[in-house]
């Protein structure tokens, strides 16, 4: 039977012929899925456009854009059990890369025919969708720092460049932490919560390797006091996520959580889903299992874990505040 599918696609990111991919990805998934297809624009976001579609009772909603257009497009589907595939074409295709998703669309258009799903968590970050991380300070002002040209020119190195360049300019500051009425304040340069991240996402990955379904959000938070320690931390985090082995710095606090809230002084700005969304404060709650995700065919379908493995995983990490 023909498949119904609303297809989403932003036709301003990354860095090909957008018509072109449209009619490579009509192509593909022609005949066996009847396409709706919806662009965004300034007037009408991928959000908008994924809402409509679900309340016309569609079976399968796909996303192709950048990280935001997906991240904004996957509230939609958020508890509603409704498949959700992907067909990356932004600069850093981060969702893809943190659930092992094809990075090309031949290979996705692939993957949505196959129909294997699994389920993954979700998150809010003051009230918006959040499907990779929040990220405050230094990530933040690398992503502001990484323009369009830059971005067009030399791709995911530019995220890496200008993070380099903003090590240059560090400034740390106050984070206060509020995890279950447990509160602590650090001095940081970086505090990152992900739901989900690639390797490359450097700055989450304090526990070596952040899980997609396990009901919590992973906080890393670098403590480094100046250039040199920070250059070091993040050569440590790197580390952390090639071998996936935690990092064993006095300057990296990692642990996970359900829900956290940080305040900051001075305020630092706030990048979520790879878009800057203002200044902290922020409180960020995973909602498990929440969102349903069209993986290839050599993905296992995973059960989330229970609330008893979720607080038992959340009181070890207090204890790294001390």
């Amino acid at each position: 039977m023909t498949r119904s599918a609303t297809l989403i696609f932003n036709p301003i990111a990354g860095q090909g012929d957008p018509e072109q991919d449209l009619r490579t990805i009509w192509k593909l998934l022609e005949p066996d899925i009847t396409l709706d297809i919806q662009m965004t624009s300034k007037e009408v976001g991928a959000n908008e456009l994924a809402k409509q579609a679900i309340e016309r009772g569609i079976d399968l909603l796909i996303a192709s854009g950048g990280d935001g257009t997906i991240s904004s497009a996957a509230d939609a589907a958020i508890g509603t059990g409704i498949p959700f595939a992907v067909i990356p074409r932004g600069t850093a295709n981060a969702f893809a890369g943190a659930l092992g998703l094809p990075n090309t669309i031949q290979a996705a258009c692939e993957t949505i025919l196959g129909g294997h799903t699994r389920v993954v968590d979700a998150a809010t970050c003051n009230g918006k969708p959040m499907v990779l991380l929040a990220g405050i300070g230094l990530e933040a002002e690398a992503v502001e720092q990484a323009d369009r040209e830059s971005k067009n020119w030399l791709g995911k190195l530019a995220y890496v460049i200008a993070g380099l360049t903003k090590l240059g300019e560090i400034e740390s500051f106050e984070a206060e932490i509020e995890i279950d009425n447990f509160v602590s304040k650090v001095q940081a340069i970086a505090v990152t919560i992900a739901n989900a991240a690639p390797p490359t996402s450097v700055l989450a990955q304090g526990a070596a390797g952040v899980i997609a379904d396990d009901g919590l959000l992973d906080v890393t938070i670098v403590t480094s006091t100046n250039q040199l320690e920070a250059i070091n931390a993040m050569t440590n985090l790197l580390g952390t996520a090639l071998l996936g082995t935690a990092a064993e710095r006095e300057d990296i606090i990692y642990l996970r959580t359900k829900r956290i809230k940080v305040t900051t002084e001075p305020a630092q700005k706030v990048v979520l889903d790879g878009e800057l969304i203002g200044t902290t404060s922020v409180e960020i709650e995973c909602i498990p299992g929440g969102l349903t995700v069209v993986v290839p065919a050599t993905e296992e379908t995973t059960e989330q874990t229970t609330d008893e493995a979720t607080d038992e995983t959340t009181e070890e990490p207090m204890r790294a505040f001390g």
